[in-house]
């Protein structure tokens, strides 16, 4: 007998899967059986190569596409190309986007334009385009990776932190809109992370970050993959519209 495997036969469409937390989602999705839409801002070899061997090494097809979320017409053809080609999308993993820290006074309104285009406005784009796969489908699961710094605040964050507020709003919102649909739209809000934005933080900000945590640490790339495996499989059927946080405790 074969070994049951969460997202055997299902599709998903991941942004951001060339490091951090996309990238342990990308390895969690082909552990469980997921045929992969990998995603990143521009060709790499190393993420290549890595490619090639995780879907050796898990028996999965991985095609990967490219496109920069802060340009309109790359993610609009990018997405485009998978619908012409009629390909079966079962789940959507909107993980890309871009880390700001800095005081309001500090922060130049071009770079505050910045941070919501890529965290929120591309975020919509995408699901714009991949939820018309769905709608035809009558199916699917979106998952938007969006911060505790989008429910809490924190000086210094108002940037990145409103981005994610948004981000979750929509989710929320689009929950309901698409529904009827049968497609679920969940957000996964993580505390910081050992990724590489946790370490271009200075040392006294992640600290504090680590000290209001109960578990007195960062999380875990492969704690956050997860919950959004969670929130991909059927396990999470009556699962819709809801933010859930993984802090360790905040």
């Amino acid at each position: 007998m074969s070994q049951f495997k969460l997202l055997n036969d299902k599709t998903a469409l991941i942004t951001g899967c060339n490091r951090g937390i996309g990238k342990e989602i990308l390895v969690v999705f082909a552990q469980n059986g997921a045929s992969i839409i990998a995603c990143a801002r521009k060709k790499d070899l190393d993420f290549e190569d890595f490619i090639s061997k995780t879907k050796s090494k898990y028996n999965v097809d991985i095609k990967i596409i490219y496109f920069d979320l802060n340009n309109e017409n790359e993610i609009k053809n990018s997405l485009k190309s998978l619908i012409i080609e009629k390909l079966h999308i079962d789940i959507l993993v909107n993980n890309a986007g871009i880390a700001h820290g800095g005081l309001l006074q500090m922060t130049s309104l071009s770079k505050i334009r910045e941070v919501f285009e890529i965290n929120f406005f591309s975020q919509l784009q995408v699901i714009q385009l991949v939820s018309k796969i769905m709608m035809k489908q009558k199916c699917g699961s979106i998952i938007n990776i969006s911060s505790i710094a989008g429910i809490d605040s924190y000086p210094g964050y108002s940037a990145y932190g409103s981005s994610k507020a948004a981000f979750i709003y929509a989710t929320k919102s689009l929950s309901q809109e698409f529904s009827s649909y049968n497609i679920r739209i969940n957000s996964v809000a993580p505390s910081l992370t050992e990724t590489d934005m946790a370490n271009q933080m200075e040392e006294k900000a992640k600290n504090i970050m680590i000290d209001a945590s109960s578990k007195k640490r960062l999380a875990k790339p492969s704690e956050i993959a997860h919950t959004v495996l969670y929130l991909a499989s059927d396990l999470s059927n009556f699962v819709n519209g809801q933010v859930i946080r993984v802090d360790g405790g905040m």
